[in-house]
């Protein structure tokens, strides 16, 4: 139950910057029970294992587009912008980070994105299922329109032919 409340409350901290699912320094810190300076210190002093596609800075039209979508009122005062990692600069953390409780939230939190990547994963093959349908649909409407048409002019009175008035010829 306690991790099910935990992956809830990682779910909430993961936001998609750059079309890329990431968490804030600042969420990871609380989460692992350090200080954001501490978790930055780590990283710093670890650079090689956090290439731009691990761990970047925020811009500040991202960062105020980030703070309007989590409707937070204070910052702390920070002086620069926040970083954030993604699903694979979290996993590095677990090399940064050696506390025991740092083990356990990485576990939740690789949990969280496994599970979130399902959820996604299920909303395409829905998306894709429901695109089928409505493909099916349009081609069965069209050939129910071609039906009805046909029904239509079979019920439509049409001009009986004239009977012909023959002159006695055969024409066999």
């Amino acid at each position: 139950m306690a991790e099910l409340i935990l992956q809830e409350s990682i779910l909430q901290k993961i936001f998609i910057i750059r079309g890329k699912k990431v968490m804030i320094d600042r969420d990871l810190a609380k989460l692992y029970g350090v200080q954001t300076k501490v978790l930055l210190q780590g990283i710093k002093r670890n650079r090689e294992r956090f290439p731009s596609d691990f761990m970047f800075q925020l811009t500040k039209e991202e960062f105020i587009g980030l703070r309007s979508q989590i409707v937070t009122s204070s910052w702390g005062g920070r002086r620069y912008l926040p970083y954030v990692f993604t699903e694979q600069g979290v996993a590095m953390l677990s090399s940064v980070l050696k506390s025991e409780k740092a083990i356990r939230v990485n576990i939740a939190i690789m949990r969280t994105f496994a599970k979130l990547r399902e959820i996604v994963s299920t909303h395409k093959e829905l998306a894709y299922k429901l695109a089928e349908l409505e493909r099916k649909i349009e081609r069965h409407d069209k050939e129910i329109t071609t039906i009805l048409e046909a029904i239509r002019q079979l019920m439509s009175p049409s001009e009986k032919p004239k009977p012909r008035i023959g002159f006695g010829i055969d024409k066999r």
